[in-house]
């Protein structure tokens, strides 16, 4: 009989990742038995004639050796290692129909997936802006400076460059795939996510060899959203498919962020959209991401503030007396009081007070402000 492992392997190469009908079997009958109504033809909902045009193609146990040998395992639930917050998505609704816990992860590196627990997904635009790409690889540098891995999907533009801010602190980051983790996508990445395999860890849900697909793309993106404790979404057009992850984000109650762009940039317009409708919380930096995503009490910021002036100490009635203090030209005492609105007695106190202070200056015609007070 075979037995859970190999079951989910099988499942892995038969299936397409995010499968509703396949995870809604898995949650009736379990994998092993998934497996056997495959092989027996007894599949319902047509997972079976899906899976049908591959199964004389597959051989679980020589896929985990090979595998194995390349220094991939395959990771299951149930498995030490099963990050158990991925278990969310089989409470979470369906976003562009799928959904679903994976079968099981393809993982490479010396990273544990159960670590992750404290990590941050950043994701944005591929034709991403120079000031997009400082920012993320800003925000990935704070967030792993404070111990947070950070996870994205190795693709141009803004997953790259928040890559290589975790990366320059030599700081793990964990890269997820839409292909096997033995075929790096896109190509030009390939030098990046071999690094990332050796450091941190490149994951996938689909099996060795396997292209990068659309629906697997999307199918990824729900895997980036629900193994992070929340998304920092950096730069994302109308029809970005980082609004996916950010979908994935929102179906799992999970913190989403967005970064403000400047209002006439095309990349920004998603995020904007996703601010206003108060579906992301609006973050400029890695302090307000790990503020928005720390535990209760942790990160918290106080509100930016000008640095304090010695004006700033003055009560409202020493203002107005000083607003009404000449420049240059001396000024007497009834003249600051008649500009003032303040009574003779209480503008001579308020007087002797600001020039204790410094601010103000007494000369023969009257008082004027001292140089140190001065616009």
């Amino acid at each position: 009989m075979i037995d859970e492992r190999l079951a989910r392997a099988a499942l892995s190469r038969l299936t397409e990742p995010a499968d509703l009908r396949v995870a809604n079997a898995l949650a009736q009958v379990g994998a092993v038995g998934l497996y056997e109504h495959i092989v027996a033809g007894r599949a319902q909902d047509g997972v079976g004639a899906d899976a049908a045009v591959r199964l004389d193609t597959i051989d679980p146990a020589r896929e985990l050796e090979q595998a194995e040998r390349l220094g991939v395992r395959f990771v299951i639930p149930g498995d030490a290692e099963w990050p158990s917050q991925l278990d969310d998505l089989a409470h979470s609704e369906p976003v562009s129909e799928l959904g679903g816990v994976p079968i099981g992860l393809w993982v490479r590196g010396a990273v544990r997936l159960d670590h992750l627990v404290d990590s941050t997904a950043i994701v944005g635009s591929r034709t991403s802006t120079t000031y997009g790409e400082h920012v993320a690889r800003e925000v990935a540098a704070g967030v792993a400076r404070a111990g947070h891995s950070v996870v994205s999907g190795a693709a141009f533009g803004i997953d790259q460059a928040a890559h290589r801010g975790a990366l320059a602190l030599d700081h793990p980051s964990v890269a997820v795939l839409a292909c096997g983790v033995d075929r790096p996508y896109p190509s030009a990445h390939r030098s990046l996510i071999e690094h990332m395999a050796q450091v941190g860890a490149v994951v996938s849900e689909v099996p060795l060899g396997c292209a990068p697909l659309r629906v697997r793309f999307l199918a990824r993106n729900r895997i980036i959203a629900s193994l992070t404790r929340g998304t920092v979404l950096v730069e994302a057009a109308i029809r970005s498919g980082a609004l996916n992850t950010a979908g994935w984000a929102e179906s799992l109650s999970r913190p989403l962020m967005g970064v403000p762009g400047p209002v006439t940039s095309a990349q920004s317009q998603g995020v904007h959209l996703w601010i206003r409708r108060g579906a992301a919380s609006l973050v400029t930096g890695p302090e307000d991401v790990l503020e928005v995503i720390g535990g209760m009490g942790d990160h918290l910021l106080e509100p930016p503030r000008e640095p304090e002036r010695a004006r700033d100490r003055l009560n409202r009635r020493h203002h107005r007396v000083l607003e009404a203090v000449p420049v240059h030209q001396p000024a007497p005492l009834a003249s600051i009081a008649a500009t003032a609105g303040v009574g003779l007695l209480e503008v001579q106190r308020a007087l002797s007070y600001l020039a204790g202070k410094g601010f103000v200056v007494r000369t023969g015609a009257g008082w004027r402000l001292a140089e140190a007070a001065r616009p």
